[in-house]
């Protein structure tokens, strides 16, 4: 009997972001590094190996994978589900929970006008 292969999520198919331990700055990959000529699509571990941070300057060596960003946290099959929610990243996702909720609390606090 074969096992199946473990099955990745969008956000874990998607290149990872990488950002510097010294400054922030987050390198990702679809956008490159236009001040040093690095094109878009430029996977992290095939910068040259004397590639510093632009803003700091620090090597490559002091960068930690922070995972991708903006991808969807689902997989690819499930997309079409639940209204169209499943297609927002994990930070959309927040914004329209939170955003429910203080907004739903507003329409409760604006019950006291009413007299």
């Amino acid at each position: 009997m074969s096992e199946r292969p473990k099955e990745l999520t969008l956000a874990e198919q998607a290149s990872p972001n990488y950002e510097c331990r010294a400054c922030g700055y987050v390198y990702e990959p679809n956008k490159g590094d236009s001040k040093l000529d690095i094109s878009a699509g430029t996977p992290f571990e095939e910068l040259p190996v004397n590639w510093r941070c632009p803003v700091c300057g620090v090597p490559k060596t002091q960068f930690v994978n922070i995972g991708a960003v903006n991808a969807p946290s689902g997989f690819a099959e499930n997309l079409n589900y639940g209204l169209g929610v499943n297609r927002l990243s994990p930070n959309q996702k927040n914004l329209l929970i939170f955003g429910g909720l203080a907004l739903a609390f507003l329409f409760f606090l604006s019950l006291y006008g009413l007299h």
